[in-house]
């Protein structure tokens, strides 16, 4: 992961904004490493592994496109010029991983430790849904992130550094909504993490894909919150029923499909 990292940071729009053909074009490339990586795992560790990540990722994938726009919302506060735009987003996402990692380690061992953690877990994933469905985003203002405001207590005024630890310190507020959804799902750790892994290495890809693009996405809170609610019941049934693998996929897959051609539909009826 380390070495992909590099090559996305090294490789991917070095010293240049990218084109959206080439931001396409990585973004693909990481979609196919990802699913590679997946059909690996289902041959190394059997269909079960293979289809909870496979689910994992697309669940992760689909919940980060809410951080492509907080990214989008965070540039424009620092006025951080579009050249340097993939730097920061690069340093930002692989100090984000980091805190990711530590916090799938502490949620695994929560839900081996403390059988509750999955109620609370599922509540959690219900509020994030009824939030999401009622369109009460939460309200990204980098002046207040109290990391930023340590970092400035301490002297490190740097801009540049100021970007990269908001952009990481923003990415973990979604990941406590977006990795409890993913243990329900799998509490494997590893599965998480690679999940979560493959999910952010094209971030830099897809931002410069979509940004500017979220009044297309219509319908995309919805489905988002659909998707949220039925994992958050899923954990609260967990003592009643274990949901198979394969109708967490279908389920997952469906609703954001729906979403989507609606929301296309709707762009589409709008522009005419």
């Amino acid at each position: 992961m380390v070495v992909l990292l590099a090559v996305d940071l090294v490789v991917f729009a070095r010293h240049h904004a990218p084109t959206l053909r080439e931001s396409a074009i990585w973004s693909v490339g990481w979609l196919v490493l990802a699913l590679v990586f997946g059909a690996v795992l289902w041959l190394w560790q059997g269909g079960q592994a293979g289809s909870e990540y496979l689910t994992g990722y697309l669940l992760e994938r689909s919940l980060s496109l809410d951080n492509v726009f907080v990214f989008a919302v965070i540039l424009s506060y620092f006025a951080v010029p579009r050249e340097m735009q993939p730097s920061v987003l690069g340093w930002g996402i692989g100090l984000a991983l980091v805190l990711r990692l530590v916090f799938i380690l502490i949620g695994a061992a929560l839900l081996e430790s403390f059988q509750i953690t999955f109620y609370v877990f599922g509540l959690l994933l219900l509020y994030t849904a009824y939030k999401l469905a009622r369109h009460d985003d939460i309200e990204i203002e980098p002046e207040r992130n109290p990391v930023l405001r340590l970092t400035r207590r301490l002297g490190l005024t740097s801009p540049l550094f100021a970007v990269f630890v908001v952009v990481a310190t923003t990415d973990l507020i979604f990941a406590v909504d977006s990795i409890p959804a993913i243990f329900a799902v799998t509490t494997d750790a590893f599965i998480v993490f690679a999940a979560n892994a493959f999910a952010m290495l094209g971030l830099r890809a897809l931002y410069f894909l979509l940004v500017g693009m979220r009044d297309r996405f219509v319908y995309l809170s919805q489905g988002l919150a659909a998707v949220l609610g039925f994992i958050g019941v899923k954990m609260l049934l967990v003592d009643v029923w274990h949901v198979p693998i394969w109708l967490s996929l279908a389920v997952v897959v469906l609703t954001l499909a729906a979403a989507a051609v609606l929301s296309m539909r709707a762009s589409a009826g709008a522009a005419a």
